[in-house]
C-alpha cells in the first residue's frame, strides 16, 4: 500500500485524561482480554464517562491506536549503519509488543482491521506512517523497501504473539535480525541477477 499522507511524528499531546485513558486500557486488555476490553470498562477502570472517550476517539480501535502510538513513542535509530539502524529498530518493537497490553492490543486492533476499511486506514495513516517516514528518512530506503521491512518484522512479531499468546523469545528476535538485515544491510543483499522480494512488493 502507498500512502502520500503526511505523518507527524508518534504520539499525541498527553493530558491527565489521556493517560489514565491509555493507562486503563492497556490494563483492563491484560485482564479481561482485547475484545472483553470494550469502551465501556475501559472508561469504567480510568474512572472517567463512557461520553468522555468518545469525545476524544470515535471508536475503540481509534483508541487503541492512539494508545499504541502513546506507548511506542519514537523509534530509536541507532548505530553507524543501516543494519545497525534497523537492528535497534527491531530489537525496540518487539521489546514494545512483550509489554503487557501492548502486544495483545496490537493484534487485536489489527484484527478488526482486517473487516474494517476505515480502521485499516486509521492504522496505516496514524500508526504505520510516522514509522515509516522516519525509517525512510534514516536509511534512504524507498516506501516500498521500508513497507517490506515494516510487513515481514511486525507481521512475524504478531504471529507468534497470535499462535502462542506470549511475545518472541529474544534468541528467535536474534534470529529474525539475521534472516532480515541482508536484505537491507549495506553489503548485502540479493544476488546480482536476482530481485529481492522486496523490489515487487507495493
Amino acid at each position: 500500500m502507498t500512502s502520500t499522507t503526511s505523518a507527524r511524528p508518534p504520539g499525541r499531546p498527553r493530558t491527565g485524561v489521556n493517560a489514565a485513558v491509555f493507562a486503563a486500557t492497556l490494563s483492563t486488555v491484560v485482564e479481561l482480554g482485547y475484545a472483553r476490553a470494550t469502551v465501556e470498562r475501559i472508561a469504567a477502570a480510568a474512572g472517567v464517562a463512557k461520553t468522555t472517550i468518545y469525545r476524544r476517539w470515535p471508536s475503540k480501535g481509534a483508541l487503541i491506536v492512539d494508545c499504541l502510538l502513546d506507548a511506542f513513542g519514537p523509534v530509536p535509530l541507532e548505530g553507524a549503519n543501516r543494519g545497525e539502524l534497523m537492528s535497534s529498530a527491531i530489537h525496540w518493537i518487539a521489546a514494545k509488543i512483550a509489554e503487557p497490553g501492548v502486544g495483545d492490543a496490537f493484534a487485536g486492533v489489527f484484527s478488526d482491521a482486517v473487516s474494517d476499511p476505515a480502521l485499516r486506514e486509521i492504522l496505516s495513516t496514524r500508526l504505520q506512517d510516522p514509522y515509516r517516514l522516519a525509517l525512510q528518512d534514516a536509511l534512504g530506503e524507498p516506501e516500498n523497501r521500508v513497507l517490506f521491512f515494516i510487513d515481514v518484522v511486525v507481521g512475524t512479531l504478531l504471529h507468534r504473539m497470535g499462535m502462542t499468546g506470549e511475545p518472541m523469545a529474544d534468541a528467535d528476535v536474534a534470529a529474525l535480525i539475521e534472516m532480515v538485515l541482508p536484505h537491507f544491510a549495506d553489503d548485502a543483499g540479493a544476488a546480482p541477477g536476482h530481485a529481492s522480494p522486496a523490489d515487487d512488493h507495493s
